[in-house]
């Protein structure tokens, strides 16, 4: 029953996103009421114009708060846990997970996070002399540029800084830093290119 009543919701997130911003004005009374309820559950911040799909999951606790930049989009199935801060006009796609951990995201104006990208900004220990259900859990945080496209299925680790203006090619992982316009592809993620030729 639950699923048949999100549809409907889930369809209008769909339109929404679809329409020219002029046909938008019948739809806003309805992500208003969402995001207002969102702000009051959780430690969540929203900016001027922003998009949440009515399915995203997103998650904020005091010390592990959301701010989300202006026009911002955070589409259908992303699961958000704070600490997590996204510049303007960043867009979220699909599916897109996202844990700040203990030390946080960091996300630059008008990047582009492709449909399942997974950004982990906490790890395990994995000693050989512990279980691994014993080990520590650390958080360094990640740091991603301004205007960084972040492909399809790509994986960034913990304690990585992507440059601005980077391009992470589709189910690369990140598990070092990316210097600003490079162009990166593969596990581990290694430097292909340039932006600027």
């Amino acid at each position: 029953m639950a699923r048949m009543q999100l549809l409907p919701r889930v369809l209008r997130g769909l339109l929404f996103l679809s329409l020219p911003v002029a046909s938008c004005v019948p739809v806003k009374p309805w992500q208003r009421e969402l995001q207002a309820e969102l702000c009051a559950r959780e430690k969540v911040r929203l900016g001027e114009g922003c998009f949440v799909a009515p399915d995203a999951r997103v998650f904020a606790e005091p010390k592990r708060e959301i701010v989300i930049g202006a026009r911002c989009s955070i589409a259908a199935g992303c699961f958000l846990h704070g600490p997590l801060r996204l510049g303007d006009d960043v867009s979220v796609n699909p599916r897109v997970v996202m844990d700040g951990g203990r030390a946080g995201i960091v996300v630059g104006a008008g990047t582009r996070i492709a449909v399942d990208v997974h950004v982990f900004a906490w790890d395990h220990g994995i000693a050989a002399e512990r279980e691994i259900r014993e080990q520590p859990v650390t958080s360094q945080g990640i740091v991603i540029g301004e205007d960084v496209w972040v492909g399809a299925g790509a994986g960034i680790t913990d304690g990585v800084t992507i440059g601005a203006h980077a391009v992470v090619g589709m189910k690369a992982v990140v598990t070092r830093d990316v210097p600003a316009w490079a162009i990166v592809a593969g596990a581990p993620a290694r430097v292909v290119g340039d932006r600027r030729g």
